[in-house]
């Protein structure tokens, strides 16, 4: 069509004569004059604005176009895609039904083929990203990782690359960590707004497990933990689409440099800690900000300096402490459990599921985001109770001691003290002995102290220490009876002849 257009504008336009516009074009001199003759059939003249390429194909060649289109007859090629999603269907079975369909009109194979990939191709789209100066951070591991050798034992651990890239200069950061656990990743974005001095406006991860609970293209799950650090330095977390890698390309460039540029240098180096790593790590980054751009003037450093510096949101004046973030449910004795540690909550809160916030020094339990208890964090199995939390009836079992009993049985009489006194040193723990004694102290509720002192008594003489026990002794009134003393034990010598006894001789 471009042939076309030439040879009308050079004849309209620039007065050229035919042997002019064929030593020009390299058109036949029997071509040019049909050309002509047919704009002359058309009443053309120039310009050509109101024809595009396919219609002055049409003016010139309806014949031959008419042909050209009838020919073959175009698949569906959205239907074609839509059918090879199903299980077990091909291009070669999709071409073979094809070719049935149209017997006279179907392509061959390999052009069937080839025209559904270079459709295909036209149905790719790629946005151009533009970012605002200090609009987005974009976060991503690499998929290359750094071996450490252990120095004692020998054994070699290999430290996951953090990648961070801002959106507006192309500055990098990079660090290495032992995993890609949720505190690795929290703390690496600690680090990475320090090396910034600032924050951005928005966070662009991946669907990692450790920054995003539940991936999905319109409504993404983002983990508690990482959410609370976005709600700690004011910024906003905005994970990319599943499968999407292009929804992040910055960083996915900025995984290639920091592969190509840091780790491929330091490949033939053995390092004994992750710190010694980070140390190199950080000398190379600084090389790589400062390298000029290849066709724009300065560096990244020099951009981001003058972009994205000053349009970062200011750091607070704390930094974000790694917070383990747990949904829990409290138990029947209002404890629950973290890290082979029981922590009370209120009595009231029982059967219901509550939030745990874990520090490394602190334990902070909230309900319906209203905070109801706070613990120091232990580290050994036990338990971690406030008296406040309890009901009462617990309460006042709570502040029973071996003291506390032996004072109250004094108060009533010196055999329910021995009584009690008994019941704490049998009992391998003494908190074994608290329900007891509690329930003989519980007696004088219902029998006068002196009553309750004699039923001791008796229960003492005759090794009595059950508590129903000592409660049969009062029904039955038994402490209203003396207590028998036992008689001593009069020898007797018996006769050493009698003629039932029979001697060794007897046995001859």
């Amino acid at each position: 069509m471009r042939n076309i257009r030439e040879v009308l504008r050079l004849h309209f336009y620039a007065g050229l004569s035919i042997r002019q516009i064929h030593r020009s074009t390299k058109i036949s001199v029997g071509s040019v004059q049909s050309l002509l003759k047919r704009a002359k059939e058309l009443d053309l003249s120039w310009p050509l604005d109101s024809f595009d390429d396919a219609q002055l194909a049409q003016q010139f060649y309806p014949t031959a176009d008419t042909r050209a289109s009838t020919r073959f007859q175009v698949p569906k090629w959205a239907e074609v895609k839509k059918q090879l999603t199903h299980k077990g269907v091909t291009k070669q079975l999709l071409w073979e039904e094809y070719c049935q369909q149209y017997p006279n009109r179907c392509y061959s194979y390999s052009q069937y083929c080839d025209r559904y990939l270079n459709w295909l191709k036209k149905q790719q789209r790629s946005m151009r990203q533009h970012h605002k100066a200090g609009e987005v951070l974009f976060v991503d591991y690499a998929g290359k990782t750094m071996p450490i050798v252990d120095g004692l034992t020998g054994e070699v651990r290999h430290a996951q690359i953090f990648v961070a890239a801002m959106g507006a200069s192309n500055y990098y950061y990079a660090e290495a960590t032992w995993s890609q656990g949720l505190q690795d990743w929290l703390e690496s974005h600690v680090r990475t707004f320090g090396f910034l001095g600032g924050v951005p406006q928005t966070i662009v991860p991946d669907n990692l497990k450790s920054g995003v609970s539940k991936a999905c293209k319109y409504d993404p799950e983002v983990n508690p933990s990482y959410q609370q650090l976005a709600q700690h330095y004011g910024t906003v977390i905005l994970p990319t689409r599943p499968r999407k890698p292009k929804d992040k390309a910055k960083v996915e460039v900025g995984v290639q440099i920091i592969e190509r540029w840091i780790l491929a240098r330091l490949r033939h180096q053995t390092f004994f800690s992750l710190g010694e790593l980070n140390q190199c790590i950080q000398a190379l980054l600084t090389e790589v900000n400062t390298k000029p751009f290849k066709r724009l003037e300065g560096n990244r450093l020099e951009w981001f300096e003058n972009i994205d510096r000053p349009a970062l949101l200011p750091l607070p004046s704390n930094a974000y402490e790694y917070t383990h973030i747990k949904r829990v449910k409290v138990n029947i004795d209002y404890h629950v459990e973290f890290d082979q540690r029981l922590y009370s909550v209120p009595h009231e809160l029982v059967g219901e599921t509550i939030e745990l916030h874990a520090t490394s020094k602190q334990i902070q339990l909230f309900f319906h985001n209203r905070c109801v208890a706070t613990h120091l964090r232990g580290y050994t199995y036990g338990f971690t109770t406030d008296s406040q939390h309890m009901p009462k009836a617990h309460l006042a079992q709570h502040k029973v001691s071996p003291g506390s009993l032996k004072n109250q049985a004094k108060a009533i009489g010196p055999e329910v003290l021995t009584w009690v006194s008994t019941q704490l040193m049998t009992k391998d723990h003494p908190e074994q002995a608290y329900r007891v004694c509690l329930g003989a102290l519980g007696l004088t509720r219902q029998y006068p102290a002196e009553r309750l002192n004699r039923a001791c008594q008796r229960a003492n003489h005759y090794k009595l220490y059950r508590l129903q026990q000592l409660k049969n002794i009062l029904v039955s009134n038994l402490d209203q009876l003396p207590i028998e003393t036992n008689k001593a034990n009069t020898s007797t010598t018996l006769p050493q002849s009698h003629e039932n006894i029979r001697g060794p001789h007897s046995f001859h």
